[in-house]
This record gives C-alpha cells, sequence and structure tokens, in this order.
C-alpha cells in the first residue's frame, strides 16, 4: 500500500536537513569515540603501575594505591573546601544580580562575571603566591592563636601562607566566574507567575526567593556546583604554583605540611618521570578520571531526581 492510496503524503526531507541531522549523529559519536580512545589509553597504560612489584614505584611506595591515595585525599580535600566557600558566594552574587540589583549595575555585573571566566590559572596562580598568601598569613595566625582547639586549624602555622586553605581560596575564586553564571541564568528562568503569586500571597522579596526561586533552581544550583567542582578537581597549574606540597595525609588548613593533588602532581613531576614512572602518572590521570566520572554521575542523579519541579507545572 502506498502513500498515494491510504492519502497520507510524506513530507520530503530537505538537504539541509538531512546534512545538520546527520553531523549532529556525527558529532555525537565523535564525542563518545573521543572519550572511549582516552579510557582506554588511560587504562593500557596504568597496566605497569597496577601491577609493579614493591619498591619500584616512585616514593619507594609497595603499591600503587598506597602512591596514590595521599594525592586522591588532597584532591578531593582542597575541591571540597574551594566548593564549600564558592556554593554560598555564587548563589548570594547571581540573586543579587538577578532579584536585587538595579538593572545597569547588574548588566555591568554580569559582564563582569562573564569576563572573569576567561582569565587564565596562571594568573590566578600569580595572584595567589605573590598577593594572597602574604596577605593572609597573619589572618592564619590569629585563627590558630583563637580557633587553634579546632583539629582544622591547629598544628604550627606556615610561615609563607602557602597552605591547602590558600590553595582552596585560590580554587574558589576560580570556579566563581561560571558558578554564579550558571545559577544567574536559572534564577532569571523561574517563572514570572511563581514569583508574583508569591509577592500576592504577602510573602516579602525574600520569601519569594526562599519559596519559589531557590526551590526552582535546586537543580541548576547543583549543575553549577558540579561545574565548579569538575574544574577545582582538575585544576593544576593554580595548585602547583601556590602549594607547597608533601606526601601526607591531614586535615589541618593552616600547616606547611600539604597533601598535593593529582593534577598538580602529574605537572610537577612528568618532566623528570620516565619509564614506570610515566606509568604511575598516568594511572594516577585514570584515577582523576574516574573521580570526575563518579561526581559527575551523581549530580546527574540528583538533578534527574528533581527534574519533574520545572515552570511547566
Amino acid at each position: 500500500m502506498t502513500s498515494e492510496t491510504t492519502g497520507v503524503i510524506k513530507p520530503r526531507v530537505r538537504l539541509g536537513d538531512r546534512v545538520f541531522s546527520t553531523g549532529t549523529v556525527f558529532a555525537g559519536s565523535l564525542i563518545l569515540v573521543v572519550l572511549a580512545a582516552v579510557a582506554i589509553f588511560l587504562v593500557v597504560q596504568s597496566v605497569p603501575a597496577l601491577v609493579a612489584k614493591p619498591g619500584t614505584l616512585p616514593n619507594a611506595a609497595p603499591n600503587f594505591w598506597t602512591y596514590v591515595w595521599p594525592l586522591v585525599f588532597g584532591t578531593v580535600w582542597a575541591a571540597a573546601i574551594a566548593l564549600l566557600i564558592s556554593i554560598p558566594i555564587s548563589i548570594g552574587v547571581a540573586l543579587f544580580i538577578s532579584h536585587y540589583a538595579p538593572r545597569r549595575l547588574a548588566q555591568g555585573l554580569g559582564y563582569i562575571i562573564d569576563l572573569l571566566a576567561a582569565v587564565p590559572s596562571v594568573v590566578f596562580g600569580l595572584w595567589g603566591v605573590l598577593v594572597l598568601a602574604k596577605t593572609i598569613q597573619p589572618f592564619f595566625v590569629w585563627l590558630n592563636a583563637n580557633l587553634g582547639w579546632i583539629p582544622l586549624f591547629g598544628g604550627v602555622v606556615s610561615g609563607t601562607g602557602k597552605t591547602v586553605l590558600t590553595v582552596a581560596i585560590v580554587l574558589a575564586v576560580m570556579v566563581l566566574p561560571i558558578m554564579t553564571a550558571v545559577c544567574r541564568e536559572v534564577f532569571l528562568q523561574t517563572p514570572r507567575l511563581h514569583e508574583e503569586a508569591a509577592l500576592a500571597l504577602g510573602a516579602t522579596r525574600w520569601e519569594m526567593i526562599r519559596t519559589a526561586v531557590l526551590p526552582f533552581g535546586r537543580p541548576g544550583i547543583i549543575s553549577a556546583s558540579m561545574l565548579g567542582l569538575g574544574r577545582a578537581l582538575g585544576e593544576t597549574l593554580a595548585v602547583a604554583m601556590v602549594l607547597s606540597p608533601a606526601v601526607v595525609i591531614n586535615f589541618f588548613l593552616l600547616t606547611s605540611q600539604n597533601p598535593n593533588t593529582i593534577a598538580s602532581n602529574i605537572a610537577l613531576q612528568f618532566p623528570e618521570a620516565s619509564g614506570l614512572g610515566i606509568n604511575t602518572l598516568i594511572a594516577s590521570g585514570l584515577v582523576l578520571f574516574v573521580i570526575t566520572f563518579i561526581v559527575n554521575a551523581i549530580a546527574r542523579f540528583a538533578i534527574n531526581r528533581r527534574k519533574a519541579f520545572s515552570g511547566a507545572n
């Protein structure tokens, strides 16, 4: 039975539509191929380090996991502190731009934030090591003297200010622009009817934000946080310039004995590495790859759980 006998006319497929459809399929497939190629490369190159004999790895580590565990701790620890600092600030700045600031001021702040996202990491690293570390060191001394009973602020304060807390502050400043930009755009997408309904019921502006804007923007806040966390986990140059690393695992924020990060360790050790040392660094890169994948998967799961709340309902 043909389209003539059934009376159904099939739409004519235009050449432009076909080219666009093929291009999008190719682009999506290319991303998957590149991701799979990177994963395969990391796994293959990591095998020698994973099965290496005790004592043959860098730092005379008995096995790879003993070598990489302090780096994993330092990576997650620095990124977590940076996220704790940046999340409330980015949400506050985004709310100020979207719901409090006058239109002209909001536009100017939006442009400045977008420009900050384009600043190279080496600039943040120079600022951190030449300005921030020296400026904030007296504050570290005050923290240790007044809050030293808290384990995080205990120990002997670093005289240079090059601590994991300094690195976390630098990372927080680095991830603020992208997190603020995402949160701002999400808050601006809040349905106007939701906001007007809250105000009509007698809510103040803050109550309206708390009951209408923040619940609507929660998936966006999670997405922004994960974007910031991904950059903080993988940041290399700024961490390598600011941090005074050591092969340790501790929670002290103000001491000179600071755990290193995976990305910074790769950047510092790779130029002089050879043989099994290169495989070890690649294997640590594989661990970072897996950590990033897990973080993104958790974020996607959290976002999908709140997908039902949208402007349509």
